[in-house]
């Protein structure tokens, strides 16, 4: 599904990483690990299209993404590090929003279950700056629900400030999906086994030498 040739990237005379390559199948769950500032958001926006690297290549489906753009864009799911969420909408309109940048119009009949199984069923309709952290990253991982179809998520720490309960079912999610033949690379400081099983590792530290 996605292979990874060589990657390099630089932040000024600062190397972060080089050398970076590895290969992930469908149902494939990925760990990018490494110390803060080793370049985990740069090489998940590398790995987007989002970002340019200094050296390699990112394929999917054995072409390489700079060519495939929109088309590749339109498999994919991609959450960074922070929520990006409006203050002034409420995490219904903020779900649907997000879904419609993403090619994906959803519906509020469909947005209701999404939150509600991220438990933001009591709050789906106040203003995102009435939430706390936690909820506002539920509110943000909710689209997942709703993207089930997508072929490849990547997420950057999407453990951030959520609950125990709400760590163990976002794993749940993960795993349904990664069963039902998505393919997964996320960030985490948090332990990075996913229920009983241990993903790929990427270690992005060992990777800047």
């Amino acid at each position: 599904m996605l292979e990874v040739f060589g990657l390099g990237c630089s932040r000024g005379e600062r190397v972060l990483f080089r050398g970076v390559s590895f290969k992930l199948e469908a149902r494939g769950l990925l760990h990018v690990a490494g110390a803060n500032g080793s370049g985990k958001t740069s090489l998940l926006r590398i790995l987007c299209g989002l970002g340019a690297a200094d050296a390699g290549e990112v394929r999917w489906r054995g072409e390489p993404i700079r060519a495939l753009r929109e088309s590749y864009w339109r498999e994919l799911v991609y959450m960074g590090h922070a929520n990006a969420l409006k203050d002034d909408l409420s995490a219904t309109e903020n779900l649907l929003l997000a879904c419609a940048l993403a090619g994906r119009a959803a519906t509020p009949a469909a947005a209701a279950p999404a939150l509600d199984a991220f438990g933001l069923a009591a709050c789906a309709h106040l203003p995102v700056r009435a939430l706390s952290q936690g909820q506002k990253r539920r509110a943000t991982l909710a689209r997942l629900a709703l993207s089930m179809q997508a072929p490849l998520w990547i997420l950057d720490e999407p453990l951030a400030a959520l609950d125990v309960a709400a760590v163990r079912y976002l794993e749940d999610v993960l795993l349904a999906y990664a069963d039902g033949g998505g393919s997964v690379i996320f960030t985490t400081h948090q332990d990075a086994a996913i229920g009983s099983r241990v993903p790929q590792r990427v270690d992005l530290d060992a990777a800047a030498c």
